[in-house]
């Protein structure tokens, strides 16, 4: 039998006699799923009796109410090896591997995160559908926010910042900003490319070390487009190493040099900042030292 979740909430101060409604938006609940409560788990409870979200609310009361079950789902459960980053009772930060995707589709049916994922719930016994909040490429390593429940989900869309390690050829230098819009490119559902008619795309970046051939960069994409970074630093002169897509050589490294290496949200529950990092991976650690032995902190 799933396991409900039950959410409680000290209404503050500045809500003193605020309809309820009013108090669950503001909490993190959509409308969607204050109409869900009402139909399928009995409602909102205001202390010890039921209460509508007409009603209002006063300072120092408890507001109750159960979580609707999570929808079916038809990602396969598998017993893949997971790395857990961090978890709490409403997130989950996962270690992806280089080459492994993240949700299964017509060529990855299996062996995704998301069936990892699915494994390690039937593991514990649990019920719940893979919903992360960031996604990264197939052959990108590196860190995926989960939210646990459908309520957690979107607060975590709303604070999540993402910053990436990447190798890159060339030598950069300094800090800056990338800031260019990305659409597709022609006759292509994969390519993406900097054109006028794209949506308006940021990349902030700082070198952190160089070398004769590659740099090693941090770099934080302010907005969200399909393969931003790599797009970018293409844009620029320095495609990413192992990034044959947009020019980068795979000479040295089998995949794009992208690592997710930090994630920071706000916990749905504390609203406290909370930060997990993920240390460079061996190929690239190896890309780095091997080939660039003059390495420079910058």
């Amino acid at each position: 039998m799933a396991r409900q979740i039950e959410l409680s909430f000290i209404v503050q101060p500045r809500f003193e006699g605020r309809c309820l409604r009013d108090f669950l938006r503001e909490s993190g609940v959509s409308a969607t799923l204050i109409k869900a409560v009402k139909n399928e788990t009995g409602g909102f409870w205001v202390g010890d009796g039921p209460a509508r979200t007409c009603d209002p609310v006063h300072a120092g009361q408890m507001v109750t109410f159960v979580l609707p079950p999570e929808p079916p789902t038809s990602v396969k459960a598998e017993p893949i090896p997971l790395s857990i980053a961090y978890e709490s009772p409403h997130v989950m930060v996962l270690e992806k591997p280089a080459g492994m995707a993240v949700h299964p589709t017509l060529n990855y049916k299996e062996g995704t995160l998301a069936n990892a994922y699915m494994g390690l719930l039937q593991q514990r016994g649990e019920s719940g559908v893979f919903r992360p909040v960031n996604r990264i490429d197939k052959d990108t390593s590196g860190l995926v926010l989960c939210a646990k429940n459908v309520w957690a989900a979107s607060l975590l869309a709303k604070s999540v910042r993402k910053e990436y390690l990447a190798v890159v050829e060339g030598r950069v230098s300094g800090s800056g900003v990338i800031d260019q819009p990305i659409g597709r490119a022609p006759d292509s559902i994969i390519l993406r490319r900097v054109t006028p008619e794209g949506k308006p795309s940021r990349t902030e970046y700082a070198a952190e070390q160089a070398g004769k051939l590659h740099t090693l960069v941090r770099a934080v994409p302010i907005t969200g487009r399909t393969h931003q970074i790599r797009v970018h630093f293409s844009y620029i002169g320095h495609p990413l190493a192992g990034d044959d897509l947009y020019g980068g050589s795979r000479e040295l490294i089998g995949r794009q040099a992208l690592h997710c290496a930090a994630i920071t949200f706000e916990d749905p529950v504390s609203h406290k900042p909370v930060r997990v990092e993920s240390e460079l991976p061996k190929d690239m650690q190896a890309l780095l030292s091997n080939c660039e032995k003059d390495l420079k902190n910058l």
